[in-house]
């Protein structure tokens, strides 16, 4: 299975709690964070659902 790496670029300061929840899940915790997960269906909706809070890197 393929990694995509995912950066969070803004403060979820402010954001509901669901979008919370999502960051959690996806391991990030902190503004500049960097984590690898694999590239599932499940991980694209959720990268969707906080998209303006975080950066698919390549």
């Amino acid at each position: 299975m393929t990694t995509i790496k995912i950066k969070q670029i803004k403060s979820r300061i402010g954001a509901p709690i669901d979008q919370k929840r999502t960051l959690l899940s996806l391991g990030l915790h902190k503004i500049s964070q960097i984590v690898e997960v694999e590239d599932t269906p499940s991980t694209r909706g959720m990268i969707r659902k906080v998209h303006h809070l975080v950066n698919v890197v390549e």
